[in-house]
């Protein structure tokens, strides 16, 4: 599975790729750390996963996801990350087509990985 993850924190996105890695050794994961990088890479077409998180450099996840959204199908899992626990948000990106959001908490690994293996439904998301 190929799994782009757009995260300006480095060190972030580092503890993320290994925590799935040791998860999963088939995953192929690739870092981006804005938007712009992630929709460069894409070249016409999308990875299985986008992984993005909401507070981004230059254009935000959200608006990253607005510019790909008419290329995302049914396949493709798209992932918004935030450290906001903010009911609203959720619902706008909800209202966007986002179907899958992960709180930067403890769990954040977990719940990634029960996205990734499509047993999102056995694992309370929203806290």
């Amino acid at each position: 599975m190929e799994i782009y993850l757009i995260e300006d924190d480095e060190i972030y996105a580092e503890f993320i790729r290994k925590a799935l890695l040791s998860q999963n050794t088939d995953w192929k994961i690739r870092h981006f750390i804005s938007g712009e990088d992630a929709e460069k890479a894409i070249n016409g077409k999308l990875p299985e996963v986008l992984i993005i998180d909401y507070k981004l450099p230059g254009i935000t996840g959200i608006e990253f996801y607005d510019r790909i959204k008419s290329r995302v199908k049914e396949d493709n899992k798209v992932i918004m990350l935030s450290a906001l626990d903010d009911g609203q948000m959720v619902l706008g990106f909800i209202q966007k087509g986002v179907r899958d959001y992960v709180i930067k908490d403890e769990n954040v690994v977990d719940s990634l990985k029960a996205i990734l293996d499509g047993k999102e439904d056995d694992l309370y998301l929203f806290n």
